[in-house]
């Protein structure tokens, strides 16, 4: 078992009894404590709206535990270990009154890690709460994405928690910054020469980032019909990797240092116009298709649907970073829901030799390309040229992979979920997983102008069949430029 590397700490879940909390968040606490990695002082407290028993939500929450911890991963020691660390205490959060019951039931507390997982419009309101106990200063807050809907909104919630927590107890969580691979971007970039002295316009050709799904909405079309995909993923997820992708190099690895850096390429991204959209940016909203041949909806026959939205649940674009290191590099984002796979990678592509001396009808498939895949087979892989192997072979060239599979490499260690990391930085209080608000900002300012732009145009997102890559538009969008996206089939 790993050795303590935490002080005790009291965990208050806000929302404790939401899918957020169910699925995610107590399975990584209990694997934090499987490893040996909470305190032995260390309890939590489950908040929620729900009344009756405690001892009957308990029981759900055991229940929900055993339901999506992997059953080889279930010890029934460190399961009573980890349930009999959890209380339940039923509070409305908009309710003033409600936190005097809270302070009674936290008692004296040194370390309070508030963790909300509730919808953004009620983080000031329970942060004010939190402020009549008294306990702000021994208090770190976790603030869930999404933050706001634009930036107006996100700079109204940030406002809220800033009246009563500064920015160094605030903990913003985007989970693909937990990502054991999104972590390996800064060793592999840094501590590597041989790709740091690579890393810039003069050896790059283009970068890829995609993160594809093969699920619908999943019953949160109330949630997502207001957000669309720009908002959901591309505000954060994707402009975090391209952050850490084409960030320079920080002057230390302390949180602000990290974080500088992340906001320089923010600041560096071309602002898109209208006159650019059609040819920079594609929306588009999935119909009915099959995946994996099973026949589904589309998005506007999921349940609850609004057969007039014009959401979109897939956006491609094409961005420019106005610097130095990258001038005239483009970056293709895309991301969408009922892709054929479930898909999380980052594809960089060097540029080809400047002078070629091997049989012409071979010249296209010479490249070398650096493959980060984060999902779902974490990884690392450099695509080479070798000669085939054989005496009639001459100088036949072929394309493959020098490979880190993290699964087989480390075969006898379990892969983090990345709530389990980023839950366990916040108990050591350390912020580098996180994001800081001039962040969330500056990434709110750049899908701003996006969203204004269609709604100038008054654009309509483009149909595409469930289990395909997007519209065709979206192969346009690369394909003008004379590239394909990687590994499409």
């Amino acid at each position: 078992m790993t050795s303590i590397t935490v002080e005790p700490c009291t965990i208050a879940l806000f929302g404790a009894l939401g899918d957020l909390a169910l699925r995610k968040l107590f399975p990584a606490l209990y694997q934090l404590d499987r490893a040996g990695l909470l305190h032995a002082e260390t309890r939590i407290l489950a908040l929620a709206r729900e009344t009756g028993e405690p001892s009957s939500h308990l029981s759900a929450i055991d229940e929900h535990l055993r339901r999506h911890v992997p059953a080889r991963e279930i010890d029934e020691v460190a399961m009573q270990r980890f349930m009999a660390r959890v209380d339940y205490l039923t509070m409305d959060f908009l309710q003033a009154e409600d936190y005097a019951a809270l302070a009674d039931k936290l008692g004296r507390v040194e370390r309070l890690i508030a963790y909300f997982a509730t919808p953004a419009s009620v983080y000031g309101a329970i942060c004010a709460g939190l402020a009549q106990t008294g306990l702000t200063d021994v208090t770190r807050v976790v603030l869930e994405k999404p933050i706001g809907h634009d930036l107006a909104s996100s700079r109204k919630v940030n406002d809220a928690v800033a009246l009563h927590f500064p920015e160094n107890r605030i903990y913003r969580i985007d989970h693909y910054l937990g990502k054991e691979t999104v972590q390996n971007l800064i060793a592999l970039r840094f501590a590597n020469s041989l790709f740091e002295t690579q890393w810039n316009q003069h050896h790059i050709s283009h970068v890829e980032i995609t993160v594809a799904e093969q699920v619908g909405i999943e019953g949160r079309w109330g949630y997502f019909d207001e957000a669309g995909q720009l908002r959901d993923m591309i505000q954060n997820h994707l402009l975090q990797l391209l952050c850490l992708i084409a960030m320079d190099p920080p002057s230390d690895l302390s949180a602000d240092s990290i974080r500088d850096e992340k906001v320089k390429v923010l600041k560096a991204l071309a602002p898109i116009t209208v006159e650019q959209l059609g040819q920079q940016v594609v929306r588009g909203q999935y119909i009915a298709g099959s995946i994996l041949g099973k026949t589904v909806p589309g998005y506007l026959e999921e349940d609850n649907a609004n057969a007039q939205s014009d959401t979109e649940t897939f956006v491609a674009l094409r961005a420019e970073i106005r610097n130095w290191r990258w001038s005239g590099v483009p970056f293709y984002l895309r991301t969408g829901k009922r892709m054929p796979q479930k898909l999380s990678q980052i594809v960089i592509h060097f540029k080809e030799p400047p002078h070629y001396i091997f049989a012409p009808e071979q010249r296209p498939i010479i490249s070398n390309r650096l493959i980060i895949r984060l999902q779902p087979d974490e990884g690392i892989s450099l695509q080479v040229m070798t000669k085939d192997q054989g005496l009639d072979k001459g100088m036949q060239l072929r394309s493959r992979p020098l490979q880190l599979s993290f699964s087989d490499t480390y075969r006898s260690s379990r892969i983090p979920d990345a709530y389990e990391r980023l839950v366990l930085e916040v108990m050591k209080g350390n912020q580098n997983l996180f994001v800081r608000k001039d962040e969330i900002e500056y990434a709110w300012r750049w899908c701003d102008q996006l969203i204004a732009g269609w709604q100038r145009q008054g654009d309509s997102p483009k149909p595409y069949a469930a289990g395909s890559w997007g519209p065709v538009a979206s192969i346009a969008l690369i394909t003008r430029d004379g590239r394909s996206w990687y590994g499409d089939l």
